[in-house]
């Protein structure tokens, strides 16, 4: 396989996050959270794999599970909303933490809040310990951190102090333009 290097100057031609692969005990077990707890749907995979495993998929992302017996047995510890984690938006945290107190899991909860927006945080672990986050987190906006002078590229604006780097300048045309609802 041959390895390309990334010029600093330029982004990769990236469209979105395509899966997560997870190692995992148990792929019958962990298959059957992800899709009960979860809502992810089995869908075929290759079946030039020669190692046991299953791909699942539900809200545009897909969850690669592969099956590792080996992998040292999962410890109970205790939820921490700073550790590792996967993150999913929901439309009702309070419906999120019925189910799983119907299903006996143990979860925590937090509340992050930001110029008085507040997003309502669930947090709990998978069969193997792999920590799932489940938030309402749509309610901040998302807001590109630039530390200078938004100009346009090819604009007849006056010259920026500062200028932008090209990703920053992307980011804020992208962003303007879907404030605007452009599009080309």
């Amino acid at each position: 396989m041959e390895i390309e290097e990334a010029s600093n100057c330029e982004a990769l031609p990236l469209l979105s996050l395509n899966h997560v692969s997870l190692l995992c005990r148990s792929v019958w077990t962990s298959m059957r959270f992800y899709e009960e707890v979860l809502g992810f749907v089995l869908i075929k995979r290759p079946s030039s794999f020669n190692f046991n495993g299953a791909w699942l998929y539900n809200y545009g992302i897909g969850i690669h599970l592969i099956e590792s017996p080996a992998m040292e047995d999962y410890e109970l510890r205790p939820i921490n909303p700073k550790d590792n984690h996967i993150s999913f938006q929901c439309t009702d945290v309070g419906l999120v933490k019925r189910r799983l107190q119907d299903m006996g899991m143990r979860y925590v909860t937090a509340v992050v809040e930001d110029d008085g927006v507040k997003v309502d945080q669930v947090f709990f672990h998978d069969p193997d310990g792999y920590m799932i986050e489940l938030c309402n987190c749509e309610n901040i906006p998302i807001i590109p951190i630039s530390a200078c002078y938004f100009k346009p590229r090819g604009s007849s604006f006056k010259k920026a102090s500062t200028s932008c780097g090209f990703m920053e300048t992307v980011m804020m045309e992208s962003l303007s333009l879907d404030m605007m609802n452009f599009s080309f």
